[in-house]
């Protein structure tokens, strides 16, 4: 293998382990606060009941994309999982004009997470090129 290559690879990796953090690092909370967190999410409007469902959803989707981010043979999976659970909290609790701290991190997670998605490099992310070719 390559070892600008191999440098490369390591990198990208290091960089979903990175984004993945941020992720990994609001599971916590959540869960060992969870009534309180799902409080918070019903004060901006969603039903009680709703809101801890919610939660569990964004819990699981917490844990299943930042996995499959790092550690899965499908790293596009894992951004657009955390894309859905990260464009919605954002809209929803981080545009408050006083809140502008955590919306431009939050924009700036979502970059890092689009690129993730259009840039992965090969053996992150299956690639279909050949089985496409093979059509034709």
């Amino acid at each position: 293998m390559n070892r600008s290559i191999s440098f490369s690879r390591a990198l990208d990796r290091l960089g979903r382990i990175c984004i993945a953090a941020l992720f990994v690092n609001a599971l916590p909370g959540k869960m060992s606060n969870f009534s309180g967190t799902a409080a918070f999410i019903a004060s901006k409007g969603i039903p009680e009941p709703f809101s801890s469902a919610l939660l569990v959803c964004a819990i699981v989707v917490l844990i299943v994309g930042s996995v499959f981010l790092v550690f899965g043979g499908n790293t596009i999976f894992g951004a657009s999982l955390l894309l859905i659970f990260l464009v919605p909290t954002t809209l929803i609790f981080h545009t408050n004009p006083l809140d502008l701290q955590h919306l431009f991190t939050n924009l700036a997670v979502i970059g890092a997470l689009i690129l993730a998605i259009t840039r992965s490099t090969g053996g992150s992310v299956p690639s279909f090129r050949s089985l496409r070719a093979r059509r034709r």
